[in-house]
């Protein structure tokens, strides 16, 4: 079983690079992991959001298997204590076997073929974080799930 982050978008924040770059790098000691990130869209001051929504929900589409098991970062998705979403990897992992791939939106969200393609939606917050900044709070989330269900000392509670 294989771990996917798919992004809308480059991380091109440099501060924002170098920590989504460290726990990608802590990630691979636990579970193949991989971060796919989806060029942006060109051209769009003449789009409306749904029409960007819908070119993006083709590219994050394309880019999943059939046997993907789909979760998106969404606002409104479900919000997990970090110990409970470790258990929820966890659960993932032993039972599904299918490889899993979280995928950060652009900056309208998901169309609804997205939504629809989806098992579930994770929400990090009640908060709202730029697109850049998600994509290393929740690469440490992960990290932080795999050193939990290890049982390795770097969560405490």
């Amino acid at each position: 079983m294989k771990i996917t982050l798919l992004t809308v978008g480059k991380t091109d924040v440099r501060w924002v690079r170098e920590g989504l770059d460290l726990y990608v790098s802590r990630l691979k000691h636990y579970v193949p992991f991989v971060l796919n990130e989806i060029p942006e869209l060109k051209n769009v001051s003449a789009l409306s959001q749904d029409q960007i929504k819908e070119r993006e929900g083709d590219l994050v589409l394309a880019a999943l298997k059939p046997g993907d098991e789909v979760y998106l970062l969404d606002e409104h998705g479900k919000q997990y204590r970090s110990v409970d979403f470790a258990r929820f990897l966890q659960d993932r992992m032993s039972r599904s076997g299918r490889d899993l791939v979280f995928v950060i939106g652009g900056a309208y969200g998901f169309a609804k073929k997205v939504y629809d393609r989806a098992e579930g939606k994770v929400s990090l917050s009640e908060m709202t974080f730029s697109h850049q900044m998600v994509r290393t709070i929740f690469a440490e989330q992960l990290y932080r799930a795999f050193t939990i269900i290890k049982g390795e000392p770097y969560h405490h509670e």
